[in-house]
């Protein structure tokens, strides 16, 4: 990948198929997204940072991913009318991908070996243990609503827990730092 993050081939929710190169030069926080899970309401945080900060050069971008006991069962299509219907989303939503193992998307690959550990993972990972559910160490997807925050020059600047809620002040000041910063 000569442009790394940027040449991943993706494709969106409408089945567009793409790269990231067109947010090439823009603050990108990578979450992976899910409709039936505890995490779910983080869709409305995530589309006020977005409304808030989208003009400043930030873009949320959304990687529906079924692999934490299944609660992202839906086709892109039922996804995508949840996010509009439930929490009026706006910001850019992608097909779903896995995010871990054997068929783990390449983009979740470049994250991943790019930022290992996530701030603030583990007490998320001490309340999974307490539902008795055990995860892979880092560099692997803890769970549902994972952030990464991409800078403007492309690189990995941060990845945050699942319940690290988009009004967190560690991932907000992460952020204006971010779009502070000339690509």
């Amino acid at each position: 990948m000569s442009n790394g993050l940027f040449d991943i081939p993706v494709t969106r929710i409408d089945g567009a198929e793409g790269t990231l190169a067109p947010f090439a030069g823009k603050v990108l926080l990578i979450v992976n997204v899910a409709s039936k899970c505890g995490l779910t309401p983080q869709y409305a945080g995530l589309e006020a940072l977005y409304q808030a900060k989208k003009d400043a050069g930030l873009e949320i971008l959304g990687f529906p991913a079924n692999n934490f006991l299944g609660q992202e069962p839906g086709t892109d299509a039922e996804i995508q009318d949840f996010c509009s219907t439930s929490f009026d989303v706006h910001f850019p939503l992608f097909s779903k991908i896995s995010v871990l193992g054997d068929d783990q998307h390449p983009l979740y690959g470049f994250l991943t070996a790019a930022q290992p550990a996530a701030t603030g993972d583990g007490p998320f990972r001490e309340r999974l243990k307490g539902f008795g559910i055990e995860r892979d160490a880092p560099p692997a997807v803890l769970w549902n609503f994972e952030k990464f925050l991409i800078g403007r020059d492309g690189k990995v600047a941060g990845r945050f827990a699942p319940d690290i809620a988009a009004d967190d002040p560690r991932l907000t000041a992460a952020i204006d730092a971010a779009l502070a910063k000339a690509a």
